[in-house]
């Protein structure tokens, strides 16, 4: 039953959404990703990526570096193994297209979750794809914010939470021979001292954590990649030709490549599965379009630098022979891939990324779940609790269980919540062009820095508290407002 669910939906229902919404909103923006690209180093450059509001907020930065934490987990080492394993080198061009494309539906439905975020009792905010729905849609598409919720809950909040443990104690089991139970127990206890302080203190180790763990498996990457820059059109040619069935040593041709490359880049880079606006939706920013600017640039990072560099280390490897049987498979083909280049410590500095991807990644997933709840029940602190206290015990669970059931399982349930995003972004494509089009307009008018004002967005039923703009904000805006009168006034 869950293989054929997943052939359905990976096979075809998500293939045609993701095309249509991936496709559909990068030429309806006219190539947004592409045409913001050197915009996205501006932001991150500024200021104003730092800045938090008299709530203290979590900044636009930090938010950032939340979803990279999500984004950059084992779906990029043990993933892109996988998806290699069993789709060929191929599936890594279908990995990249998914990933070009999207930064298009990241950039749509972070700004979405941006635009119709809601604040909180205590100053922060909340939002996501349940809360754009209820917002952008109306009251009678609730139940569609409810299925949401409870797949987002279900699949990131306990599913995903388990894969990740198993990933990191088989991890070191294998590298140092670490029984699964003590790692499990070491992992579930640091994650509890975190999960405790909520979003504040996630962020705080998150700002941290993520720029350190990426610099530094990009740094290994980068010198086996120096070792071996004389093979790399050999490589690059390999997974072009075997994205389109021409190698006819792989087997699975083109279908394989294309399935694995897609679930696998979705399961990676979680563009248009809704996931990354909930954390989008925390940020203060001037404007809803600069967290989707930025959170498009965090989709590049995850599957163009990070995933590409896993398999740049697998392929220029002898580790995997393209249609041998007998590979090794998953997080063991990476570290085996590793040791080839540096010798054996490089299976321990594999274990050791992924202990920190995962442990991010496991951070996030909790968030995710906690925002999921906050839906059905607002600021209820004795359930948020209770969960906090059953992600313990799962991440104690997932060490120490053989999760082939549950890796089914989860595919399906992300195939489901894609679904459910994805359509909500189709009904909301028009809004998102709007917010993008306030933007544009501003940035046309001479403003570095534009501005949301929800007076001007009356039909939107935003919540005026979320959009306080700060003294300095609100003079940016009258100045441009006069210049275009005045330019207006000319004509």
């Amino acid at each position: 039953m869950l293989e054929l669910l997943n052939e359905l939906l990976w096979g075809k229902v998500l293939l045609v959404l993701l095309v249509i919404v991936g496709i559909g909103f990068t030429v309806a923006s006219r190539f947004v990703q592409f045409r913001y690209f050197g915009r996205m180093f501006q932001i991150l450059g500024s200021r104003q990526a730092f800045r938090h509001d008299k709530h203290g907020h979590l900044s636009s930065f930090q938010a950032l570096m939340l979803s990279v934490a999500g984004r950059v987990g084992g779906g990029n080492i043990a993933g892109v193994a996988v998806a290699i394993t069993l789709g060929g080198p191929g599936a890594v061009f279908w990995m990249w297209l998914v990933g070009l494309m999207g930064m298009a539906t990241s950039f749509l439905e972070c700004t979405l979750a941006q635009t119709f975020k809601q604040p909180q009792g205590d100053g922060t905010y909340r939002g996501g794809p349940a809360y754009y729905i209820v917002k952008g849609l109306g009251r009678n598409w609730r139940w569609l914010a409810g299925l949401y919720s409870a797949l987002l809950l279900l699949t990131f909040g306990f599913a995903f939470t388990a894969l990740q443990s198993y990933a990191v104690s088989t991890s070191f089991n294998d590298a140092f021979g670490v029984p699964v139970l003590y790692s499990g127990i070491a992992l579930a206890m640091l994650v509890g001292l975190i999960i405790f302080g909520g979003i504040k203190r996630i962020a705080r180790i998150s700002e941290v954590l993520v720029p350190f763990m990426a610099v530094g498996y990009l740094l290994i990457a980068l010198f086996v990649v120096g070792m071996n820059l004389e093979r790399i059109p050999e490589v690059v040619t390999l997974i072009v030709k075997s994205a389109f069935g021409l190698e006819p040593a792989i087997s699975g041709g083109i279908g394989a490549a294309l399935m694995m490359g897609l679930k696998r880049g979705l399961f990676s880079n979680e563009a248009g599965l809704g996931s990354a606006p909930n954390v989008a939706a925390v940020a203060y920013v001037p404007h809803p379009a600069n967290q989707g600017i930025v959170q498009a640039f965090s989709v590049f990072i995850d599957t163009l630098i990070i995933c590409s560099s896993t398999a740049f280390l697998i392929l220029l490897s002898g580790a995997y022979e393209p249609g041998a049987s007998g590979n090794v498979e998953g997080i063991a083909l990476t570290q085996a891939a590793l040791a080839g280049h540096v010798g054996e410590w490089g299976r321990s500095f594999v274990s050791v990324a992924l202990l920190l991807f995962a442990f991010s990644t496991i951070l996030y997933n909790y968030y995710l779940g906690e925002n999921s709840l906050n839906f059905f029940s607002r600021n209820n602190q004795s359930l948020f609790n209770a969960f906090r206290v059953a992600i313990v015990l799962l991440v104690c669970w997932g060490a120490t269980t053989n999760l082939g059931s549950v890796f089914g399982f989860a595919d399906v349930t992300m195939g489901l919540l894609a679904v459910t995003n994805l359509v909500a972004l189709i009904l909301l494509f028009k809004k998102g062009l709007r917010i993008l089009k306030d933007y544009d307009d501003q940035r046309r008018q001479g403003m570095l820095q534009p501005v949301f004002d929800a007076s001007q967005h009356p039909d939107l039923n935003l919540y005026p508290q979320a959009w306080e703009l700060e003294p300095e904000d609100r003079e940016r805006l009258k100045n441009v407002e006069a210049k275009a009168s005045g330019a207006h006034a000319a004509k």
